[in-house]
This record gives C-alpha cells, structure tokens and sequence, in this order.
C-alpha cells in the first residue's frame, strides 16, 4: 500500500473513531436515563404510564427528584393503586418531582423551589446533605442532555393531592 493511500486510510479511521466516541460521551436524556438506572424502574415504568416521557425527554433544562424502587416500596399499596387508576393524579405527583431547571447539588440552598406541577417544594442543605421536603438526596448529579438527576428515598405528595 502507498503511503499517500495509508495516510487517507488512517485519517478514515481516526475520524470515523472520533464521531464514534463523541456520539458516546453525550448523556442521554432525563427519561433515558431513568430507563437504564435500575433502581429507578419503578420511576421510569410510572412515568411512562403518566405520559411524561416526552416531557423528560424534551429541550428542558430539568432537575428531577427521582424517587428509588425503594422509596416507591415504602408507598402504601391502596395509594399505588389509586395513582394507577387516576392518570391525572400520577401526572400532577410524578410532576412535583421535578422543576424547570438545572439545579447541581452544590447549587442547591436552604429555600424553595417551583415545580413543574406547579406546587412549592422546600429544599435544604447541611453541608454535603441535600433535602427536599421530608426526602434526602441519596444519589446526587445524575447528568442528563437536558438536566439533571437526584435520586431521593422518598415518594414526595403534592399538597393539593
């Protein structure tokens, strides 16, 4: 092989390699993301039966509290159930879980926070420690194309629910 056809081959290769690992580094999107966490299927099958796939898979910015399989576990079972027959209402509580920005943990301060169901979650901080309402950040910056994910340990409930 020449080596001017070498040259041209290799640069084939480096940049068909580069678009590779470029496509590779971009994160998926919020719901994405939830539907390859495992301990947020719980999360990801609800919100797909509320309709807000699109939503979390939109231009955002979003910050998601994302409750675990464990937080959902500790949810009474006659309260799922209802959530399960009531579309709206597993829309407006899945809905109080996120808020219309990207808020890192680190920028996360003793306050309150608009959500996209449109009720006021509290959030607070103690050093590394981040809450919002009565849930603790367990896992922290989750990072998605259009947001970010912090996985709690509680189920949160709208006041208005």
């Amino acid at each position: 092989m020449n080596k001017r056809l070498w040259l041209l081959a290799m640069a084939g290769v480096t940049a068909w390699t580069l678009s590779g690992c470029a496509a590779m580094r971009a994160p998926p999107s919020i719901a994405d993301t939830l539907a390859s966490t495992p301990e947020l299927s719980t999360l990801s099958q609800l919100v797909r039966q509320a309709g807000l796939t699109d939503t979390l898979n939109g231009e955002g910015p979003f910050t998601l509290f994302a409750p675990s399989n464990e937080a959902f576990k500790a949810v009474p079972a006659k309260t799922m159930e209802a959530l399960g027959k009531d579309p709206a209402g597993l829309k407006a509580v899945l809905s109080y879980h996120v808020v219309p920005s990207r808020l890192p943990a680190a920028s996360i301060t003793n306050g309150k926070l608009k959500s996209l169901e449109s009720s006021t979650l509290t959030t607070a901080r103690a050093g590394e420690f981040v809450t919002v309402e009565d849930a603790l950040v367990t896992r922290a910056d989750i990072a998605a194309r259009n947001g970010i994910v912090h996985i709690v340990d509680q189920v949160l409930i709208p006041p208005k629910h």
